[in-house]
């Protein structure tokens, strides 16, 4: 017995010295390792692979949208990336990140950010979470950085003034008016279905109670105040939409692409949400590392400054933008009332209704 009890407790301790050994293993490879258990890659070896990829491919993130241009430019310049885009919404992104995914054409998307967790959900992203993580509100990331927000923005109005005299200060203002309203997509993509909580907002509702939202637009709707026509430049620029409801970047943007004097842009005075958009790279994409260095490139300082050259307000606070980067964003002041979504994961349950909603309450009233 006594024998047997020493053998016994040698074999105890040569097993715990095995799990000692193996842990101290397992937690070296976990520091070396990604969430799929590939070896993680130093941003200098990104980099390199990158440049041997040759090329990223993104989709909707388009040369007139946020001054993707300027980043895109700088991509190729300071990396000799190649690149092109298809523009899409935020479903339409996913969705052909799914269907394409024996054969994916698409390395990297832009997609608003309740979009993020379907990303996730349909399980089409990888993981990156870039030198600046944590440097990134807790709101704007997800947390094993499957979707990263890289700018922020708010609801606006852009209006005509050569079609509307007395451009809408207010969602009252707009209610009263006589003219026509685009919204964009709004069973499709994230900035029209935004608009749809800013009104919300501001008539005392919430991510969780859209419904003053619905109603002002189901009103409008009735009346023969919206116009089911692509909340875009070109469209705008034909001189027959009044009153457009876009982003304050995209609004700024289109306002001085076709006349700073002839288009205004006003954050509504009763409330306007304020959210953001976030990178999912594609899980199947064909040039992965080119991926990783464009976010890694958009949370950089250059790009940020990019962006705000777009009028997109940067996620990172750290960043200097220059004068005159500066300028070209509206008051702060102007912003008083608006504010951010609450509590996004309620927001994402929300959005899943809004299509529906939308079709039986809005649509069915436009011819």
């Amino acid at each position: 017995m006594k024998n047997r009890f020493k053998k016994e407790l040698a074999v105890g301790l040569i097993l715990t010295l095995l799990v000692v050994l193996l842990a101290a293993c397992g937690g070296e490879n976990n520091n070396k390792t990604n969430n799929s258990g590939a070896k993680e890659l130093s941003l200098t070896e990104i980099e390199a692979k990158a440049k041997e990829e040759g090329s990223v491919v993104s989709v909707g993130m388009p040369d007139s949208w946020a001054n993707w241009k300027g980043t895109w430019e700088d991509i190729q310049s300071k990396y000799g990336l190649s690149h092109t885009d298809t523009d899409m919404s935020s479903a339409e992104e996913i969705a052909k990140f799914e269907a394409e995914k024996d054969k994916p054409t698409a390395d990297i998307g832009d997609v608003g950010i309740a979009f993020g967790s379907v990303a996730i959900a349909k399980g089409v992203t990888q993981p990156y979470k870039t030198s600046y993580w944590d440097e990134i509100p807790a709101w704007a990331k997800d947390q094993d950085g499957h979707w990263l927000i890289g700018y922020q923005g708010t609801i606006a109005f852009l209006t005509n003034k050569k079609l509307v005299a007395n451009p809408p200060q207010s969602w009252e203002d707009l209610k009263n008016g006589n003219y026509k309203i685009v919204t964009g997509d709004v069973t499709k993509a994230a900035q029209a279905q935004m608009a749809v909580l800013a009104a919300a907002m501001a008539f005392g509702g919430d991510e969780s109670n859209i419904e003053p939202g619905l109603a002002f637009f189901e009103d409008l709707a009735k009346n023969g105040r919206l116009a089911n026509v692509e909340a875009s430049v070109a469209n705008i620029e034909k001189g027959e939409v009044e009153v457009t409801l876009l982003w304050d970047f995209n609004a700024l943007n289109y306002r001085d692409q076709l006349g700073k004097d002839q288009y205004a842009v006003t954050i509504p005075k009763e409330g306007s949400v304020v959210s953001g958009y976030a990178t999912i790279i594609n899980k199947y994409a064909p040039h992965p590392n080119a991926a990783k260095l464009t976010r890694e490139y958009i949370l950089s300082d250059a790009g940020q400054i990019n962006l705000a050259k777009g009028y997109a307000r940067p996620i990172r606070d750290s960043v200097k933008l220059p004068d005159d980067v500066a300028a070209k964003l509206l008051p702060k002041e102007d912003y008083a009332n608006a504010k951010p979504v609450g509590d996004y994961k309620v927001w994402e349950e929300t959005a899943k209704s809004i299509p529906e909603q939308w079709q039986e309450r809005v649509l069915v009233h436009i011819n």
